[in-house]
């Protein structure tokens, strides 16, 4: 029942949120991104309580609100110019974010919960609204919603692989403290799917972007239409790179659910949990793909 309701959900998801990342434009996904960290930073916090924090729930909504309202107003233009401002924004409202939520605690009656609520609050940004933010900056590269595509493909097959093998195969339990179902066999399918992944799309990169561009699912700057491609070995070690970050970003969200002794960071998506269980490999595996396109750009 459990893995029916976990198909039933992507086979309803996945079609929006291809969409959204193909054809929408940049503004609105940066909107759709807010509301996805919102959901998620939501879970966050009520996951912050059961180790004594009471968090800061307005102003940290408010604080991430903001930040990807700036990025859906932010004018769109060449990438190196739009890379150039959300490095800015990242960087100011990195810094600002501590300040900001201990300015908010110092209205707290008991002054001792005050910096674990503000400590809290900036992880929160830091560790969710950030990565979403580096896939809202991913689609206004060149290439954008192909190197997005293949951001999602690769997480999705890593984690389809992962969980089957490990379930049908799993014989060695890889960090059985923080999550004990994931397995080393699981994880060796993972990367081996992700690498296959990364291949094919590297070799139909043209005929898969030329078909999207056919069916009116992306414009011309958003698919990959390189007179010449890179060698095939920087392909396969970004592929392998984003595998093991996505795994990573995984382990990381199962040690922080398992301190506070939960299953699942919440019940929003059935057979799949909360929001921040559906992100959770997409948040370290975004910023790397990220900089590649912005170290791409820069060249």
């Amino acid at each position: 029942m459990g893995l029916l309701k976990r198909v039933l959900t992507a086979v309803v998801l996945i079609p929006i949120v291809l969409a959204l990342v193909l054809r929408a434009p940049v503004a609105v996904l940066a909107l759709f991104a807010a509301l996805v960290a919102l959901l998620a930073v939501q879970e966050l916090l009520k996951l912050s309580e059961a180790y004594g924090i009471r968090a800061l729930h307005g102003p940290t909504y408010i604080f991430v609100g903001l930040f990807f309202v700036f990025l859906a107003i932010s004018p769109a233009s060449k990438p190196l110019l739009t890379t150039a401002i959300f490095v800015y924004t990242v960087g100011f409202a990195a810094a600002i974010a501590p300040f900001v939520f201990l300015t908010a605690a110092m209205r707290r009656v008991n002054l001792s919960t005050a910096f674990p609520a503000a400590l809290v609050s900036a992880f929160a940004f830091g560790y969710i609204a950030l990565p979403l933010g580096c896939l809202v900056q991913i689609r206004e590269q060149w290439s954008g919603a192909f190197l997005v595509l293949y951001l999602l493909l690769l997480v999705w097959a890593g984690d389809i692989f992962a969980y089957f093998v490990g379930r049908t195969l799993g014989r060695h339990l890889m960090s059985p403290r923080i999550s004990p179902k994931k397995t080393c066999e699981g994880a060796l399918a993972s990367l081996v799917a992700s690498l296959v992944v990364g291949m094919l799309l590297y070799n139909y990169a043209q005929p898969i972007s030329t078909a999207l561009l056919n069916l009116h699912l992306i414009q011309r700057r958003d698919g990959y239409f390189a007179l010449q491609k890179p060698p095939l070995w920087p392909t396969l070690l970004l592929s392998a790179g984003i595998n093991i970050a996505a795994q990573l970003g995984d382990l990381v969200e199962s040690l922080i659910k398992r301190g506070a002794g939960v299953k699942d960071s919440g019940t929003l998506l059935p057979g799949h949990g909360g929001m921040l269980d559906r992100i959770d490999a997409l948040l370290f595996a975004a910023p790397l793909l990220w900089y590649y396109a912005a170290w791409r750009v820069l060249q």
